[in-house]
Parts: C-alpha cells; structure tokens; sequence
C-alpha cells in the first residue's frame, strides 16, 4: 500500500495512468481518493476468473450482447474512485461502444475473486459500490470455499445476495437472460 500526500481524483488517477507513473507491472485502483497497490492475484484466483470469463465471453459474443472484460478493464464508479473487477460485463443496449475510463460508469456485471487478503468489509464495501454506482448484478467468487455469491440491489439501499455451491447451477438473471454454468466447471477438482 503506497503513502500519499494528498487525495486523488479520478481524473488525476487516469492521468497518471496513461503517462506511464503506474510503469511498474502492478494494478492500482483509486478508492475516496486513496492510490491503493493490489496484490497479485494467486495463480488459482487467476484461473476461476480466466475460466468464468471464458463462460461468459461465449455466451455473449455467440449473441452479440456486449463486451467481456478482464482484470484491466476499469471503472470510475465515483470522482474520487476506481475499480478494477477481475472480470466484468458491458451490455451493447447500455453502452453500445466501451467508452472511456474517465466516464463514471459501472459494468452491468462485475465478478471479484476474492483473495485471502480481502476482509468481509472491503468485500461489502466494493460489492455495495458497484451497485450503487449503477451495477445490476455482482458475483463475489470465493475459491477456498468454492461459492459464488451473487449481490444485486434491492429496495432503497438494501442489497439482495443468493449464494450457489459447487452443485448448484448459477444463472445470468436479468443481466444475461438464458446464460446458465454449474458453479463446479469454475472450481479445479
């Protein structure tokens, strides 16, 4: 986690991006302001969210739906925030084209696999900023458990979670109607 001077825009944050001062391989993400270092992901981590994303993106080219984006595709969810989903989704009836970063907008869907280092409030705290920033569905992928909760928001400021385990069959909802994946394909045996 770097030290800062000062709090950042998202303005600034994406300046700084595209000038190279984030030239060092890692991924940063800008939160109230707040330049954060992430951690790697781990191997496994990596892989569910390769796998989901190879799910999703099949389904949704096959149809031409939208856009399917890996973990280097960020969102300016507020002025003073960015968030970099491990994998996430833009619907071509939202957003006919990507955009641009600067743009505050969240992806329809957003899918976190959640690493050991992450708290239940930092996971509840992004979860709730993506769907307050305009996200219609949230996937919280858990590898150790091997459980994918899905968050969409409910009335006022509430927030609706349904969890699938490895024998359940995880569906698209509203966001991507039809789509359906046993929730075990992205788990290793």
């Amino acid at each position: 986690m770097a030290v800062q001077e000062r709090l950042y825009t998202a303005a600034e944050f994406w300046l700084m991006a595209k000038s190279g001062q984030f030239a060092d391989d890692k991924i940063y993400e800008l939160v109230s302001g707040v330049i954060i270092a992430m951690n790697p992901p781990n191997r496994m981590n990596a892989w569910i969210a390769s796998e989901i994303g190879y799910h999703l993106r099949v389904f949704i080219q096959d149809k031409n739906l939208g856009f399917v984006l890996g973990a280097d595709g960020g969102y300016t969810l507020a002025p003073g925030t960015v968030r970099i989903p491990d994998v996430s989704f833009i619907s071509s009836v939202r957003q006919p084209d990507l955009g641009e970063v600067e743009d505050i907008f969240a992806p329809d869907l957003a899918v976190e696999v959640i690493s050991p280092s992450e708290t239940p409030v930092s996971i509840h705290d992004k979860t709730a900023l993506y769907l307050k920033s305009g996200a219609v569905m949230v996937w919280n992928v858990f590898p150790d458990e091997k459980v994918i909760e899905v968050w969409q928001s409910g009335e006022g400021d509430a927030m609706t979670v349904r969890q699938y385990t490895a024998e359940d069959t995880l569906d698209g909802g509203d966001v991507l109607p039809g789509f359906r994946l046993k929730v075990s394909t992205v788990f290793p045996e």
